[in-house]
């Protein structure tokens, strides 16, 4: 045993040994190189020194030989300037080997120090400790949760624990290319029970964004193309591609205390994958803008190996990743935002997106029980908002206004369901929905960066938001049918780096459905003071959610 012990030990001594010893060379080998970097730019300044030296002498001999040639009497000015051209070209020819000597020398330093520089960028890039850029962004937050049931019932949950963590990373490659990511873990205190299945609390649409299990998973991944001139033109223009920085966007991101994401919050908030690419026209009209989405919700592609169909527990052998007919087709979404106007504080944004083969929760209902069967295709949706932001109240009117944050949003959407499937929203027809939403983000008197705020949103019967990565448990505020009231407060406690919220959410539903999917079973807009007694215990009446954070950010 003991010399097995000795022989380990020895091994870890010895690999430890010449680890320093690679190391404290490599590191002797980096400090040489940059002394020979800057002994090899002397050598260049004076190379360049002497030749402007030497094209100094030599314009002042030619000017004094012309000088010369204009004073002698004419019957010596042909024998003066013989000599004086004579003498001109050997200066000339000496100073062009001169010339050339210097060129050479020159040429040759300079090779020498691009090589050494390349050298030195390829030994720092393979000494670096990493190439990408990051940044930590943690919170953990107490949520108390309440409910009262259409029924009556009230339901609560005290304190639900949680954190949060994102680690962000980037790398600019070029000046026009760069690369932004963010891994994401999102997990409630000691997980949650283990006593059910929870197959949707990982669907794709909010896995980041739910509190679940202590998995890292990949929140946005993209590279950006970003240039002020397309083609040569005014026109700026950027291009992206990968897993979308699709939450938080804009309105949502102030009581989030982030910066705004590209969708406007009102009508979009939900992780996809796609890709944008945006034209910036902002050399005509302040901050005007067109940008091009396209997205994939759900695609259709056979298992590697085989597939289970969970409402028959069939196998269905298929060859790996090829469109499968009998499985659910592509879930796509396209559309544009355009700017016509911000110039930085006042500012008109608009979007439009429609939204191709939207699925509901297959359910199978019995006397006893309910059963999952999975999903199905109940049709496709259109949307428009309009959004008008004003950042700072008037001009100079006071401090506190122009660091006061006004807005107000109207959305609609439309439905058009597919005959077999089931309906929409609980219509076979198309319906229209709308929503509007309004709110004030003001200092907070405490400090300079603190902020409160108040918000207010209302829906209508059918309005229906693709927001389900709103962070807010209780459900997106953004979605109600109904009257939704925020409040909330966000104060740094040391710089920008750790700081604290407490906010209040309180939801009116008026109408069912408000959380649920596309469709007639989960989305049915059913007014919920005529629900039937047998539905009321399985739908929210009112909801609040009072949530208190501690985050840190560097």
């Amino acid at each position: 045993m003991k010399k097995y012990l000795s022989l380990i030990l020895g091994t870890l001594l010895m690999l430890f040994i010449t680890t320093n010893l690679q190391a404290e060379s490599l590191y002797n080998k980096f400090i040489q190189m940059e002394y020979e970097l800057k002994q090899l730019k002397g050598e260049l300044k004076a190379l360049k020194d002497q030749n402007e030296e030497l094209q100094s002498k030599l314009s002042s001999k030619e000017e004094e030989s012309d000088n010369e040639g204009d004073e002698e009497a004419d019957d010596e000015e042909n024998s003066d300037k013989s000599v004086t051209s004579n003498d001109k070209e050997n200066d000339n020819e000496e100073a062009d080997d001169e010339d050339e000597e210097g060129d050479d020398e020159e040429g040759s330093v300079e090779e020498r120090l691009s090589d050494l520089e390349e050298s030195v960028q390829e030994l720092n890039k393979n000494t670096s400790t990493n190439n990408l850029k990051f940044n930590v962004d943690f919170r953990t937050a107490v949520d108390n949760i309440n409910y009262k049931m259409a029924d009556g019932k009230k339901l609560k949950n005290d304190a639900l624990l949680t954190n949060r963590l994102w680690l962000n990373m980037s790398w600019k490659a070029t000046d026009i290319l760069s690369f932004r990511g963010q891994l994401a873990y999102n997990k409630a205190y000691g997980y949650r029970s283990a006593q059910y299945i929870q197959p949707l609390e990982n669907f794709d649409w909010i896995v980041n964004t739910n509190p679940y299990d202590g998995n890292i998973r990949v929140k946005n991944a993209f590279f950006l193309l970003k240039d002020n001139q397309l083609f040569g033109s005014k026109i700026s223009y950027t291009f992206s591609i990968g897993r979308r920085p699709s939450t938080n966007g804009l309105l949502i991101n102030l009581r989030d205390d982030d910066p705004s994401a590209s969708p406007i919050g009102h009508s979009i908030n939900v992780e996809f994958d796609g890709a944008s690419a945006k034209l910036g026209f902002e050399e005509w009209i302040p901050g005007m803008y067109v940008k091009f989405c396209l997205g994939r919700g759900l695609t259709n592609a056979s298992a590697k190996f085989f597939s289970l169909n969970p409402s028959t527990n069939t196998i269905a052998s298929n060859p790996p990743y090829i469109n499968d007919k009998k499985a659910l087709p592509n879930i796509d979404l396209a559309g544009f935002i355009f700017v016509p106007y911000n110039d930085g504080q006042y500012a008109l944004h608009t979007q439009y997106y429609y939204a191709k083969n939207l699925i509901d929760a297959d359910l199978n209902q019995t006397m006893t029980a309910t059963y999952f069967k999975g999903f199905k295709t109940v049709g496709d949706m259109q949307s428009l908002t309009v959004t008008l932001t004003v950042d700072g109240i008037g001009d100079g009117w006071s401090d506190y206004l122009d660091d006061t944050y006004f807005f107000a949003s109207y959305a609609m959407s439309k439905t058009s369901p597919n005959k077999s499937g089931g309906g929409m929203l609980g219509s076979l027809d198309s319906k229209t929905g709308y929503s509007y939403w309004v709110g004030l983000s003001m200092p907070s008197l405490f400090s300079e960066d603190g902020k409160w705020g108040i918000e207010y949103n209302h829906g209508s019967q059918y309005w229906r938001s693709i927001t389900y990565g709103e962070d807010t448990l209780i459900g997106s505020k953004v979605a109600t049918r109904g009257d939704a009231y925020e409040v909330y407060f966000t104060e740094p406690l040391i710089d920008d780096i750790f700081s604290m919220q407490i906010r209040y959410t309180y939801i009116d539903y008026k109408y069912t459905g408000s959380n649920g999917f596309f469709g007639s079973t989960t989305g049915a807009a059913m007014e919920i003071a005529k629900l039937p007694s047998n539905y009321k215990p399985f739908y929210v009446d009112k909801a609040q959610d009072i949530r208190f954070y501690l985050r840190y950010r560097y």
